[in-house]
C-alpha cells in the first residue's frame, strides 16, 4: 500500500444517524482501504463533517472517475457537498507580496523540500523589491502596481492572471494592499490572508514598534480566509508567543515575522491537503 496513490474523500452534510456506517460500506463494497479517517459532528451548526484518505485494494480496474459517479447515490441520500481528490496532485498556488520577504522565503523553501504540495502558477506583487528572488526560483514575477485609480483594473488583471493559469488558491504572503469586496467574493473560500495579532489590536504602521510601546505580554499571527471584512475571515490557523519587557521592537518583529511565516504555511498546507472546511464564520480543520 504504501506504493499506491492515495485519495480523499472530503464530505459535509447535514448530521444524522447512520452517516458514518453509509460512508464505511461503501469504501468496503468498492475494495477500498482507509488509511485515515477524521470526524466532527457540529451540535451547533447540525453539520457533520470528515475526510476519508483511502486507497484501491480491490478490483485495480476501478477508476476515481468510477469512484466518484458511484458515490453520486450515497451522496444524495444524505444531501451532501462532497469532493474526491488525487492525495498526489499538487495544488496550483499563486502568491501575492509587496516588500516583505519573510513568509515568501518560508513558503519557497518548504514547497523544495516537498513539505507543501504545491506548484506556484506566478508571484505577482504591486512592488518590483521580491522580483529576483521569483526569478531565481524559476517562478513568473507579475509586477502589478496599484493606486486607487488603477486598483480596478490590476484587479481586473489578476483575475485573468488567476484564471488563465489555473489557479486554485491564492496567498496573500504579507501582500499589503486591501483586497475590494468584489475580488473578496470572487476568491470566496481559495483566498488565505496572514497578518500579525495583538492585544490590544494595532493597525496601521509598525504594529510591532505600538505593541512594545504598549508593553505587550503576548504576540501572535492570524492566518484565515480573505472575505470583505478586514481580517475578519474564518481563522486557519493561529500562533502565538509570550513576551516581555526585555524584548525590545526589533526582537519582537523578528518573533513576529517567524509566527507570520509558520502559521501561514501550516494554513496553506492544510487548505492544500483538503482538511478544512468553513462552517459559517468558523472552521474545521482536520
Amino acid at each position: 500500500m504504501k506504493n499506491k496513490n492515495s485519495y480523499i474523500l472530503k464530505v459535509s452534510c447535514p448530521g444524522r444517524v447512520g452517516i458514518v456506517a453509509a460512508l464505511g460500506n461503501f469504501m468496503s463494497d468498492r475494495g477500498c482501504f482507509i488509511k485515515e479517517l477524521h470526524q466532527f459532528d457540529d451540535q451547533e451548526t447540525g453539520r457533520f463533517f470528515s475526510t476519508i484518505e483511502f486507497v484501491f485494494e480491490g478490483d485495480r480496474t476501478f477508476t476515481v472517475d468510477q469512484m466518484k459517479a458511484a458515490f453520486e447515490v450515497t451522496a444524495m441520500s444524505f444531501d451532501m457537498e462532497w469532493e474526491i481528490h488525487d492525495a498526489s496532485e499538487r495544488a496550483k498556488v499563486l502568491i501575492m507580496v509587496s516588500k516583505y520577504d519573510h513568509c515568501l522565503r518560508d513558503l519557497l523553501y518548504r514547497r523544495a523540500t516537498g513539505e507543501l504540495m504545491i506548484d506556484i502558477t506566478a508571484i505577482v506583487s504591486n512592488h518590483e523589491d521580491l522580483r529576483e528572488m521569483a526569478e531565481r526560483e524559476g517562478i513568473d514575477f507579475i509586477h502589478l502596481p496599484v493606486t486607487k485609480e488603477t486598483k480596478p483594473q490590476q484587479e481586473s488583471r489578476l483575475l485573468e492572471i488567476i484564471r488563465s493559469t489555473d489557479t486554485e488558491l491564492v496567498v496573500l504572503a504579507r501582500y499589503m494592499q486591501i483586497l475590494s469586496d468584489t475580488l473578496s467574493k470572487e476568491l470566496a473560500g481559495r483566498c488565505i490572508n496572514i497578518h500579525h495579532s495583538f492585544l490590544p489590536g494595532f493597525k496601521g504602521a509598525k504594529p510591532y514598534y505600538q505593541a512594545y510601546d504598549r508593553g505587550v505580554k503576548l504576540i501572535g499571527a492570524t492566518a484565515h480566509y480573505v472575505t470583505g471584512d478586514l481580517d475578519e475571515g474564518p481563522i486557519i490557523e493561529q500562533m502565538v508567543e509570550r513576551v516581555d519587557h526585555a524584548h525590545d521592537p526589533k526582537h519582537l518583529t523578528q518573533v513576529g515575522r517567524d509566527m507570520e511565516a509558520q502559521a501561514l504555511a501550516r494554513a496553506v498546507k492544510y487548505h492544500v491537503s483538503h482538511r478544512v472546511f468553513q462552517n459559517g464564520l468558523r472552521t474545521v480543520v482536520f
